[in-house]
């Protein structure tokens, strides 16, 4: 066999292991991600009176939040892991987003969010 056929075969069977390790890696990025913002969703609470301005931005933070993690566990059930974990992302994005505003209270949680 000639090195170009050695070298050709070689890269043949190197790129399924390489897609197999960016796959699992890629899943395991996603889970991480949805379990974190589970737990953010669960942990938050918001800091503002009903009624006032600072609760319905609160809640708009909150709703956005909710709708970025539904829509990802939509794409992981598709198997769109990149957008899953892109809207895991976002998702959790807004309830950081919210804790270092003051909209939301994280419990102290520095593991959960960047604390103000």
């Amino acid at each position: 066999m000639t090195p170009k056929k050695v070298a050709a075969k070689k890269n043949k069977t190197a790129k399924p292991k390489a897609n197999q390790n960016l796959q699992h890696a890629l899943e395991a990025k996603v889970a991480r991600y949805e379990t974190l913002t589970k737990k953010g969703l669960e942990k938050i609470s918001i800091l503002a009176r009903k009624g006032t301005k600072e609760y319905a931005v609160a809640m708009d933070y909150v709703s956005m939040a909710q709708n970025y993690f539904n829509d990802a566990k939509h794409f992981r059930a598709q198997g769109e892991l990149l957008i899953a974990l892109a809207a895991f992302s976002y998702a959790h994005a807004w309830l950081d987003a919210g804790v270092r505003a003051g909209l939301f209270d994280g419990k102290n949680d520095d593991q959960l969010f960047t604390l103000p």
